[in-house]
């Protein structure tokens, strides 16, 4: 069983009082709003950046309770997961998940990202952001396959049995097109706001290469390519069926991914979000290595791909839906086949507009946006205390704290933001931070109690509404 899977098992219980919220009375609430922060001693990273939008937006709130939470989330990736370091001069960067030592491409591209717009008023926190796009750079080139890794090289995995190219410093090889559209996407945005162009070398321009060249291999136009994955498990979303290849797909142009976001095994290995994610990189990659290399050829590959796999796209990621009409799947093969439900964890369908891959709306996002919220979706749940996504990989109704603030980020409807600000300000059971998940008629039944990429994105989505519409967290 793995550390995820792990936290399922021991789910970890908040015990606190109970208020009358809404009408309903919600477990797990606390009237002690005092900082759970680490001292200022044993944070990992301070950002006087930072600090400075936190006592901002903290005295604009009059709902203490979120006031708190905010306080409390926005900085936990800086407070407890980063090691920053500087060798030779060039700073290094290593982002643990939390309560997981390890460095997921994804994750730590997640995790960092909402500081992006600070880094203009802060040196310190544009070199640690530049550390983590160079710690991912060496990542890449050891292992364009892998999802995760350790800070020690030699290290050795407790996966070193899966029957797949383990290395050491990999802490796991789970094929996942998103592990290589996050660094891209974190590089781009940090070369548009800063324009420093110093960590962008030729080992990066080298994973670039690598990520073309994985995509295409991934496409299985001739053969099934260099990767294959099993593992000796009773979990089935850990294994990948058909001696570690999968299911067939036809090769139509979609690049095939082994495992989701959520690090399950695909269904059918032709994962829409990601393959919508990859377009979007690829465009970015492209723009990047033109302006900064120079290099014709390799920019042209990424649009060629990029290219490629959005006309497979329009061809082959949508299906009819007798209630919602056309709609995308979530997971399709090529042949006709397709899989119809959301996963909570980004990229999913309901994140598209968030990674610029679809506007926010185009009547087919909307149309499957009704779908993915609705008894529609296998895992859309709904309970006494909260509606939302949930995942295969935490079980049946469980929902995401994740879904629900990507439910706000992708939302034009006040209605809709401030009800789900209303609801992750009721589920966090008197913790003050966000989790994995937690049961729809119990919040203080919750995994994975120390998970930055779910605090910082409740923080990104605190600031996103200070920033653009203030007036719903006025009156929450």
């Amino acid at each position: 069983m793995d550390t995820r899977r792990k936290f399922l098992k021991n789910a970890a219980l908040a015990t606190a009082g109970a208020v009358l919220y809404d009408n309903k009375i919600i477990a797990g609430t606390t009237n002690d709003f005092t900082s759970r922060r680490p001292p200022l001693s044993e944070r990992k990273f301070t950002s006087d950046a930072v600090e400075a939008i936190i006592k901002e937006i903290k005295n604009t709130i009059p709902n203490k309770e979120l006031a708190w939470m905010f306080e409390n989330c926005f900085p936990n990736t800086l407070d407890t997961t980063v090691f920053f370091e500087e060798k030779n001069g060039i700073p290094d960067t290593y982002v643990i998940t939390g309560d997981i030592n390890a460095m997921w491409l994804r994750d730590s591209s997640a995790q960092v990202w909402p500081y992006l717009p600070l880094v203009k008023n802060d040196p310190h926190l544009q070199q640690l952001m530049a550390g983590v796009i160079n710690r991912q750079i060496k990542c890449i080139l050891k292992d364009p396959y892998a999802n995760a890794f350790y800070k020690d090289e030699n290290e050795i995995s407790e996966w070193k049995s899966d029957l797949t190219d383990m290395k050491p410093g990999i802490h796991e090889r789970k094929w996942e097109i998103d592990s290589l559209c996050y660094p891209i996407r974190l590089a781009h945005k940090y070369w548009e706001i800063t324009g420093d162009t110093k960590p962008f070398t030729a080992d990066w321009k080298e994973s670039i290469r690598l990520t073309v060249q994985t995509f295409t291999e991934q496409q299985r136009k001739h053969n099934h390519g260099p990767y294959t994955f099993q593992r000796t498990t009773s979990w089935a979303t850990d294994g990948v069926p058909l001696s570690g290849y999968g299911y067939p797909t036809k090769p139509v142009g979609l690049i095939c991914s082994m495992f989701r976001a959520s690090d399950d095994a695909t269904i059918f290995p032709f994962h829409i979000p990601d393959n919508f994610f990859a377009v979007v990189s690829l465009k970015q990659a492209a723009a990047m290595v033109n302006a900064i290399h120079k290099d014709a050829s390799l920019a042209n590959a990424c649009l060629s791909l990029s290219k490629e796999v959005e006309d497979a796209l329009n061809k082959y990621a949508t299906t009819a839906h007798a209630l919602y009409g056309k709609v995308y799947a979530y997971e399709v093969n090529g042949f006709g086949s397709f899989n119809l439900m959301d996963d909570a964890n980004t990229p999913s369908l309901l994140s598209l507009p968030y990674l610029e891959a679809v506007d926010a709306t185009n009547p087919l996002y909307q149309n499957t946006r009704k779908l993915i919220l609705s008894s529609e979706d296998p895992f859309f749940f709904k309970g006494k205390y909260a509606e939302g996504v949930g995942s295969p990989h935490t079980g049946m109704d469980m929902i995401w704290h994740i879904g629900i603030t990507m439910r706000a980020l992708t939302s034009n409807d006040d209605d809709e933001i401030t009800d789900a600000v209303k609801t992750l300000i009721a589920t966090h059971a008197g913790t003050g931070f966000m989790h994995e998940s937690f049961n729809k008629d119990d919040p203080n039944n919750f995994t994975r109690k120390w998970f930055a990429w779910a605090n910082t994105i409740f923080g990104e989505l605190i600031l996103h509404l200070h920033n653009n519409k203030k007036y719903i967290l006025q009156k929450v």
